[in-house]
C-alpha cells in the first residue's frame, strides 16, 4: 500500500486503487498522514475510487490517494535499490527482499539480474500471509481467505503485472513466524539503534531463521544484501513486541 500525493496527470495511469480505512489496524497510519500533510480530516482525500474517476482541484492542490499501484514504471523505479547495493558492494551474491504485492521485489529482481544474472533473489514473507510462497509452489496466483501476521505492510496479494516477474526471477522464498520478525525488530533496535516496522524486519528475520541457516540450498550465500524497508510502526505494537 502507498500514500501518494497527486500533483500531476501522470497518475491517471494508475490501474488499481484500494482504501486502507477498512482495516482497523491501519488507523494509526491515517493519523500520521493527517499530521504530515496538515489535514484536519479525510474530507479532502480520495478513497476507494477507480483511477478514471480521479479529478484534481482546479487550483492543482495536492490530494491524498490511498492506493495500491500496479504499474511497471514504479516497479522499475524500485530497481534502483539493486543499483545501490551492487554499486557499493559488487560481490553481493544474494538479495533478500520483503514480498507483498510484488512491486518492490519485481523491480529489484529485474535490475539485479540485468547486472548479475547469477545473483539470487529470495523473497521473505510471514507464514501468516504466505500467498507468494503458495503461488510459487502452485505456479499460479494464490489469494488467501485469511491473513494473520504482525507484518501489516505485507498483506497485499500478487497482481497480474508482478506475478510473472516473481515467478520467473525470484529464485526462492523464505517464510518466517511472527516471533522471528519480532526478534529481528528487537535486534535492530538494541544493536543498530533503529526502529523498523515488522514488514521491514522480515528480511533480517528470514536470514536469521533456522529455515535459512540449515538449508543446504543456500550454503553458498556468502555475501547477502537485506532490504530493510519501512519505519511505519505502530508504537503500541512496537513496545508490546519489545516486551515479549
Amino acid at each position: 500500500m502507498a500514500i501518494i500525493v497527486i500533483y500531476d496527470p501522470w497518475f491517471y495511469s494508475c490501474t488499481e486503487c484500494l482504501s486502507l480505512v477498512s482495516k482497523p489496524q491501519m488507523v494509526w497510519r491515517l493519523d500520521v498522514t493527517l499530521h504530515w500533510f496538515q489535514l484536519e480530516d479525510w474530507s479532502t482525500c480520495i478513497m476507494d475510487v477507480k483511477a478514471s474517476n480521479i479529478l484534481l482541484d482546479k487550483e492543482w492542490k495536492p490530494r491524498i490517494l490511498l492506493a495500491k499501484i500496479v504499474q511497471g514504471g514504479l516497479d522499475l523505479g524500485q530497481g534502483t535499490i539493486s543499483l545501490e547495493f551492487l554499486e557499493q558492494i559488487p560481490q553481493i551474491d544474494t538479495l533478500v527482499v520483503p514480498i507483498s504485492g510484488g512491486g518492490m521485489i519485481a523491480g529489484i529482481a529485474i535490475a539485479a539480474k540485468a547486472i548479475n544474472p547469477a545473483i539470487r533473489i529470495l523473497a521473505a514473507e510471514p507464514k501468516g500471509a504466505d500467498d507468494a510462497a503458495q503461488s510459487k509452489a502452485a505456479g499460479r496466483i494464490i489469494k488467501l481467505h485469511e491473513i494473520n501476521t504482525i507484518a501489516d505492510g505485507l498483506q497485499a496479494f500478487l497482481g497480474d503485472h508482478t506475478w510473472p516477474v516473481v515467478r520467473d526471477l525470484v529464485d526462492d522464498k523464505i517464510t518466517v513466524e511472527d516471533f522471528e520478525i519480532i526478534k529481528a525488530m528487537k535486534l535492530c533496535f538494541k544493536i543498530l539503534k533503529i526502529v523498523i516496522e515488522p514488514s521491514g524486519a522480515i528480511g533480517l528475520a528470514a536470514v536469521l531463521s533456522e529455515t535459512f541457516q540449515k538449508n543446504p540450498t543456500w550454503k553458498d550465500c556468502k555475501h547477502i544484501g537485506i532490504v530493510v524497508s519501512g519505519g511505519n510502526v505502530d508504537m503500541d505494537v512496537f513496545w508490546e513486541s519489545l516486551n515479549k
